[in-house]
């Protein structure tokens, strides 16, 4: 006969009960998953609200920007000290979009042989679809961004897109610019961009009604339950997919869930919850910095085929697509690789000097252009030098190639000797840093991962 099982099954000893509140400790680990899921909504609701209210300087931080363009008028240097890997090829222009109520039409001119992206992400921080060159041709034209509800017809021209799937959507264009002589041109361009509501599409004068209670989040420091009553807030505005609906239920009995309220619970959960917030933060950036989203070539982390659109994979979403850049690209336009060692595994070193050398015909495989920039570890930022460099490739730089045909970039703090001054990307002397190599469509060899980036090899 069958033994008959145990009524409980063997586990350590319980702690003593006024050490543990069950409440609590459920509040805690159901929290952090909710907070993995729910924080993209937390995140952008924060970067919509500092870009309405933005006081900081107008040429490289987006100021108003919902239901209309920002566009970035310099290219960034060392000077700005906001983070985030800034990038020096393109110029930015931003928007957020309510489509809850009409489509926006985003015309642009006709872009010749100058490489542009209009990458349209939801409020998930998924992408749904790009206007540009690899996508829609260079060729000037006038493109719908619809909301999740809308079915109407378009006027005759007008080009439809794939649906948003949230009432707000975050329009990311960048505009490519070969160094300050072109900037002048670059800028004329970003000057006839447009987004024209429907309403008001054949009265080009009209003003575009600009949304006025855009949701302030209350900062954690200010609220231990500040970030799960923005995610609740969030989840109203913009409603998950139905798809979602048992997960959602399971977060619902901890009062988070749109139209919930976390106040009403009981102080236990209250606490579970404020802890889920600070362990879940610190879980994304670890899980990002530690590159366990990456696969590893020759010290290079090349992204997932996900990337950009993670769907329901949720700490990636959270992590590798939210955390690390509002939205991703898709690989197909862009490929970002990091790298933060050399070719023996070993970090790099603010003291050493390393070489990259791409072979001849092993340059990076494109149908745009590559670049090269190194960034400081501890704050993601441009790295001062006296030559103010901070990027080089195909695209701005006058880079020599080697007597073979291959290209040796030159990485280290100090000068090299003048005939390699041309191939030298300055870095930090005295603080840790890493490099990230862009690639703007590349070839079908740098996604299916054919083409391995040479390692970083020390020159002393």
């Amino acid at each position: 006969m069958a033994q008959t099982p145990s009524a409980t099954p063997e586990t350590s000893p319980a702690p003593p009960a006024e050490e543990f509140d069950w409440r609590a400790e459920y509040a805690y680990t159901a929290g952090v998953q909710a907070f993995i899921y729910g924080f993209p909504y937390i995140y952008n609701a924060k970067v919509r609200h500092d870009w309405v209210t933005s006081t900081q300087d107008p040429a490289v931080i987006p100021q108003g920007a919902v239901n209309e363009f920002w566009h970035a008028s310099r290219i960034l240097d060392a000077s700005y000290r906001a983070g985030g890997c800034p990038s020096t090829d393109s110029l930015y222009s931003v928007a957020w979009l309510d489509l809850g109520q009409e489509p926006f039409i985003l015309t642009h001119p006709d872009m010749g042989d100058r490489y542009f992206t209009f990458q349209l992400a939801s409020f998930t921080s998924d992408n749904f679809g790009y206007i540009g060159q690899r996508t829609t041709g260079p060729g000037a034209g006038h493109f719908a961004i619809v909301g999740p509800r809308w079915d109407g017809e378009l006027p005759p021209g007008v080009q439809r897109l794939r649906p948003s799937p949230t009432p707000w959507a975050l329009v990311l264009g960048r505009t490519a610019v070969n160094g300050s002589a072109d900037l002048a041109d670059a800028r004329a361009l970003q000057a006839q961009y447009r987004l024209t509501p429907l309403s008001v599409w054949n009265s080009p004068a009209a003003a575009v009604p600009v949304p006025q209670d855009i949701y302030a989040p209350v900062p954690v420091t200010e609220d231990p339950l500040g970030p799960w009553k923005t995610l609740n807030a969030m989840l109203a505005e913009n409603p998950p997919s139905s798809t979602h609906a048992l997960v959602l239920e399971q977060f619902s009995g901890l009062g988070v869930g749109a139209g919930l309220d976390v106040e009403a619970q009981p102080e236990a959960v209250r606490q579970g919850l404020a802890r889920a917030t600070t362990v879940g933060m610190a879980l994304l950036r670890d899980q990002f910095t530690s590159g366990d989203w990456a696969t590893i070539v020759n010290g290079w982390r090349y992204p997932p085929p996900e990337e950009g659109r993670f769907g329901n994979d949720f700490l990636r979403r959270a992590a590798d697509q939210s955390l690390a850049g509002i939205a991703a690209n898709d690989p197909a336009e862009s490929m970002y690789l990091m790298n933060f060692q050399d070719v023996t595994g070993a970090r790099l070193d603010p003291k050493r000097r390393y070489t990259l050398r791409f072979p001849p015909d092993g340059l990076p495989p494109v149908d745009a252009f590559w670049s090269l920039t190194a960034y400081t570890a501890t704050d993601l930022n441009l790295i001062a030098n006296p030559i103010d460099r901070y990027t080089v490739g195909d695209h701005a730089s006058r880079l020599q190639l080697d007597g073979d045909g291959g290209l040796s970039i030159y990485l280290q703090p100090d000068p090299p000797a003048h005939e390699r001054e041309s191939n030298w990307l300055p870095t930090s002397p005295e603080s840790p840093w890493f490099v990230l190599l862009r690639m703007y469509r590349p070839r079908p060899v740098a996604l299916d991962g054919s083409w391995r980036c040479p390692g970083i090899s020390r020159a002393d």
